[in-house]
């Protein structure tokens, strides 16, 4: 996969916001890697802000979604993992700012 599709589907996936704090999941750090096989077969990695997140399924359904938007991408899988785990330090400078964090 080249640079240029990599960087399509983090711009996709930044239409994706976590519904709980209205940021999308790129600048709050939350994926970790992306991936697309000659398939069609786009792989998303990545974490959540807490273990228990309740709309965990709602966030792996709208990234399915900004992906499938993608000309490229036949299919997606969403490997959510915990390892690193996820801290505000991961979030860019600008959802910092929004969510008022030092």
């Amino acid at each position: 996969m080249d640079q240029d599709m990599k960087d399509s589907m983090y711009s996709a996936l930044e239409n994706v916001i976590d519904p709980e704090l209205g940021i999308d999941i790129i600048n709050l750090g939350l994926v970790y890697d992306v991936d697309l096989n000659e398939e069609g077969l786009a792989t998303v990695t990545m974490t959540l802000t807490s273990m228990g997140c309740p709309l965990g399924p709602v966030i792996v359904d709208q990234v399915k979604t900004a992906l499938g938007e993608l000309p490229e991408v036949k299919d997606t899988e969403v490997n959510i993992v915990w390892t690193p785990a996820w801290s505000k330090d991961m979030m860019t400078r600008y959802a910092k700012m929004a969510l008022g964090v030092r």
